[in-house]
């Protein structure tokens, strides 16, 4: 360790310490609650990371114990031991778990009634608990029923203290969808914003928590030779794809009344547009960060209906197993009309990014699981290498890959031995697995840490999310109105021929989807 408190050389931040809290999740029998909650909670107990006096509180429709539920979610996280799900472990450490589990309580209510949140007060009260966590994991037609309740209840105040200390404090964690339309996500702002102020709420994307999105702000801004080429100058576009290889794996009830353009672009995909494109923030703190994510949503025009494609998986193989057409999926109409695939062109209307587009495609049943950001440089003037066939020469990539593998990427020209100039692209890769440990990690532990402590920094606001919609209302509008000839694309391919279409009217073409890069050898 060097002299001023470094290892390394490197600058090390302690995390703040939450202070002692409750969370109350509504929906404790739900999926979410058993498949990403309860697991980014345990991985918080078991690092040490939780407050010293926490206590989780689930409440449900289900007729179970407290001991009962406790069961229930170790079972699950049992299951997961050994498998390739969001949480993996070679084991249980059961002392982790019993220090999250002996203040697990379970209560059975219906979160439209009041007599469930004076069942909650009387509970908060018996434990006291002051600062609590409400947290909403539960189908987003509940969430106005719950905020309402709250208020009602007198729950979702901040309390003041005697000493004059920092109140305690009262927090609302809602999960997507934010809304189904710009209509509907402000009518939902305003309606919660009559009970919670700004501050209280924490409009969650487990996208942000994955640990190569936290580090493009510290790519671009801690790394001199980065920002300086990151603008229309040098950059010639910028693709970004979240290719899953899943179906809707029976949520047809929900997926029918989404679709992958609401399920997908306005939130997580968009989130990923504003660390990218965002100007440097006078500082790390959430107001400042938040701010400049906003101005990248106000730049953005609404999207063209011709500058929008959709898809839907029809029968095919995918990773060698036989998939069935999104049609013939449980719930799902045999007249369907809802598509699992979208591509975008999208512009950024600012003095940094005005003709550089950014192109999105998301989908389903793809050849390959990959989440990737990938940014095309320009080409460097040819006519060093007039003997060369530069038609064949590849661009210039960074690519930021999320998942499957958190990796960064730089793809550039070099000469090939040999006694002429014959350029060959070759690769640089930064793995994370290379260079730190790797921690069981499901993509909530941070966000919900942060709620803990307040930091709002990767949380949509109001103004964003209304934005957000905005962009994308006149494809739903369009879309709405006309129905296309589905199925468009055989399950394990990537994408409708149409997506294809719309890149190379600019000259261009989509990447591979795969999770390395395409190097030419």
């Amino acid at each position: 360790m060097t002299e001023d408190g470094c290892r390394d050389g490197m600058p090390r931040q302690a995390r703040k310490r939450p202070d002692p809290c409750a969370m109350v999740i509504f929906g404790a029998e739900g999926d979410l609650t058993h498949r990403l909650l309860t697991p980014a909670l345990y991985n918080l107990a078991r690092t040490n990371s939780l407050p010293e006096e926490f206590a989780l509180i689930g409440v449900s429709r289900g007729d179970l114990s407290s001991q009962q539920w406790r069961e229930n979610l170790h079972a699950t996280l049992e299951r997961f031991v050994g498998s390739r799900a969001e949480f993996s472990a070679a084991g249980i450490d059961e002392r982790a778990w019993a220090k999250l589990s002996e203040k697990m309580i379970y209560l059975k209510g219906d979160v439209t009634r009041a007599e469930t949140y004076e069942q909650l007060t009387s509970e908060l009260e018996r434990l006291e608990a002051r600062n609590v966590v409400f947290y909403l994991a539960v189908a987003d037609r509940f969430f106005e029923t719950i905020i309402e309740e709250l208020g009602a209840a007198g729950l979702a105040r901040d309390h003041p203290r005697a000493d004059g200390a920092p109140p305690y404090w009262r927090r609302v964690v809602i999960e997507k969808p934010f809304g189904h339309d710009l209509a509907s996500a402000q009518l939902l702002n305003e309606r919660i914003l009559r009970v919670l102020r700004e501050e209280q709420i924490f409009r969650i994307d487990h996208f942000l928590g994955k640990e190569t999105v936290q580090s493009i702000m510290a790519l671009r801004f801690a790394n001199g030779f980065f920002e300086p080429i990151w603008n229309r100058d040098r950059i010639d576009h910028i693709q970004i794809t979240v290719a899953e290889t899943v179906g809707v794996e029976g949520r047809g009830n929900f997926y029918e009344a989404t679709g992958a353009l609401r399920d997908m672009v306005p939130n997580h995909v968009f989130s990923l547009v504003s660390m990218i494109a965002m100007e440097p923030p006078v500082g790390f703190d959430a107001m400042s960060i938040r701010a400049k994510k906003a101005e990248v949503f106000m730049a953005m025009p609404p999207v063209r209906l011709e500058d929008a494609v959709r898809g839907q998986y029809g029968a095919g193989v995918v990773l060698n197993q036989q998939k069935r057409a999104y049609r013939d999926e449980p719930r799902v109409s045999q007249t369907s009309n809802v598509e699992t695939y979208v591509a975008m062109r999208l512009e950024i209307d600012n003095w940094r990014w005005a003709g550089v587009p950014f192109y999105i495609r998301t989908g389903k049943h793809m050849s390959q699981r990959s989440t990737e950001v990938a940014i095309c440089f320009k080409q460097a003037p040819a006519a060093t290498f007039q003997h060369t066939p530069v038609e064949c020469l590849t661009p210039n990539w960074l690519v930021l890959g999320i998942a499957p593998k958190e990796a960064i990427s730089l793809q550039f020209d070099v000469k090939r031995p040999g006694a002429v100039v014959d350029l060959a692209a070759v690769r640089m890769d930064f793995r994370y697995e290379d260079w730190f440990p790797k921690e069981p990690n499901v993509g909530y532990e941070t966000l919900i840490s942060d709620v803990m402590i307040g930091d709002q920094t990767l949380f949509m606001r109001a103004d964003m999310v209304e934005e957000a919609w905005r962009v994308v209302q006149p494809v739903l509008d369009a879309w709405r109105s006309t129905r296309p000839d589905f199925p468009d694309y055989p399950s394990g391919r990537d994408g409708p021929a149409a997506a294809d279409a719309l890149l190379k009217r600019d000259g261009r073409r989509w990447r591979a989807v795969a999770p390395q890069l395409e190097v030419a050898r």
